[in-house]
């Protein structure tokens, strides 16, 4: 058995080295610079409006009086979509990152972060574009949705 599992932790080492090495560091900044370039640098041009949908709607009082069956407010969602981007790993992260790498390392997470925020907006406008309305009237949608829907899969 020690083989087959010694076979198989090489082979996990091997995608490991590809998926968290050079290329896949590539790969994920490589898509994030495409898709800024492709939105004319969305992260920047519409600061505005990305403000006053989040943060300020959140202190508006005139959002806060429509209330459809089964929605949620800008606060929950707010509050749900912070709580899926910003996790244990993320603060744990930077910690390690600065203990490995120094304080440059920020920079470069900064950096990272800018080009990322492209690669999150398109996930979740793909989320959106893909949702369905299931049987009790609720919403569904994310990637299981866009992957299937989207590439045509079955």
């Amino acid at each position: 058995m020690d083989g087959f599992l010694g076979q198989v932790a090489k082979i996990n080492d091997s995608v490991n080295d590809v998926v968290w090495g050079e290329m896949g560091l590539i790969f994920l900044i490589g898509t994030g610079i495409l898709l800024t370039i492709l939105t004319k640098v969305f992260q920047i041009t519409h600061i505005g409006l990305w403000w006053r949908k989040t943060i300020g709607s959140v202190f508006s009082k005139s959002a806060h009086n429509k209330k459809d069956a089964g929605s949620v407010s800008q606060f929950q969602a707010l509050c749900t979509a912070l709580a899926a981007t910003i996790g244990t790993g993320n603060i744990a992260g930077v910690a390690s990152a600065v203990v490995v790498g120094g304080p440059g390392a920020v920079f470069w997470m900064w950096v990272a972060a800018f080009f990322g925020m492209m690669t999150n907006y398109s996930e979740n406008i793909l989320g959106i574009y893909y949702r369905r309305k299931n049987d009790k009237g609720e919403w569904s949608g994310g990637a299981m949705y866009y992957l299937q829907d989207g590439l045509g899969s079955k």
